[in-house]
């Protein structure tokens, strides 16, 4: 199978490559693309080295799929190309996911209503996807009427520049060009630039995508985004008020059951989810579980996962192993 990987330097994109060959796709021709100044650069994939192309030279090869994670701009204008050609394109930009023609895709959650005809899929923002992974379990068993998500997100969530930021300043670096504050001994409760509306994009996303992907735009739900300085993984502290009552045990047991989430919760060992442990993991970790004393048919958690592999890589080849395993291709 042919693959273009647009954006193939870049944190998410080296990550792709890594989870593609970790995953045994069956590329039989890979297409590593990046910006102009990486021309010349030879990029490793599975054991080989593959020359860096041009996303122009790459469409040229005919690709069967193309995994794009180059920014909304670049998915704006290559990702029509790319279908008009027949390709299957797996965005991981902002640029299509709330797109009312767009498919925006958890496996786990609504891989089910991919076919053939999809072309351009919206692969969802990092926080998104693990907290829609905790919410569906308990969406289908009790029914959810609102959810009130504080993120706490890693620098690696602005790729490359964020983690050399945060490196930087550890170093004792007064400079500041990523975050609008200093982000080590930091926290900084805006990602993403503010609307009008006093919500940061980010939020927004959340708030959206989160609607889209559970087919509920009555959902009652909020979000705060905020930066810390940890490098790798991003966590949540999600409040979730249900339809129907619920004992703990069959909360524990529905978030277990759900592929691709790990429950960690054993308070009494010091045991719940945290960054150190879920980064280069593919699972959504979720602890802390406990019913909220304030309010009813209401219980609070707190969800870990590795940003770069669920939350943005390893959903984007999900959604391509979804493709083949439908029998898409011959």
């Amino acid at each position: 199978m042919r693959i273009a990987l647009v954006g193939a330097t870049g944190l998410v994109g080296s990550t792709m490559l890594s989870i593609l060959a970790d995953r045994k796709f069956p590329v039989t021709e890979i297409y590593p693309v990046a910006s102009h100044k990486s021309k010349g650069r030879v990029i490793r994939y599975d054991g080989a080295e593959y020359p860096v192309f041009s996303i122009d030279e790459a469409i040229e090869q005919r690709p069967e799929i193309a995994l794009l994670s180059a920014g909304s701009e670049v998915s704006l204008l290559y990702a029509p190309k790319l279908a008009s050609i027949g390709c299957h394109v797996i965005d991981n930009s902002s640029a299509w996911r709330l797109h009312g023609g767009i498919k925006l895709i958890v496996p786990e959650v609504n891989g089910n209503t991919l076919t053939g005809s999809d072309r351009i899929i919206a692969n969802p923002n990092c926080s998104t996807i693990q907290l829609v992974m905790v919410l569906e379990p308990l969406r289908r068993l009790f029914g959810i009427k609102r959810v009130i998500v504080s993120t706490y997100q890693s620098v690696s969530g602005s790729g490359n520049k964020g983690v050399a930021e945060l490196n930087s300043q550890r170093r004792g670096s007064k400079a500041v060009s990523t975050y609008p504050h200093p982000i080590d001994l930091n926290v900084v409760p805006q990602v993403d630039s503010f609307t009008e509306n006093g919500y940061t994009k980010e939020e927004l996303k959340v708030i959206n995508e989160s609607r889209k992907i559970l087919d509920d735009q009555d959902l009652a739900i909020t979000c705060t985004a905020v930066r810390v300085p940890v490098t790798t993984c991003h966590s949540e502290s999600v409040n979730i008020e249900l339809l129907r009552d619920f004992h703990l045990d069959d909360v524990i047991m529905a978030l277990n059951e759900f592929p691709g989430v790990t429950v960690l919760d054993d308070t009494s060992n010091g045991i719940y989810p945290l960054p150190l442990q879920a980064a280069g993991k593919d699972d959504v970790f979720v602890g802390r579980i406990r019913r909220d004393q304030s309010h009813p048919n209401t219980l609070n958690c707190w969800i870990v996962s590795d940003n770069l592999r669920k939350g943005a890589a390893l959903n984007a080849v999900q959604i391509a192993e979804q493709f083949v395993e439908t029998g898409v291709f011959p």
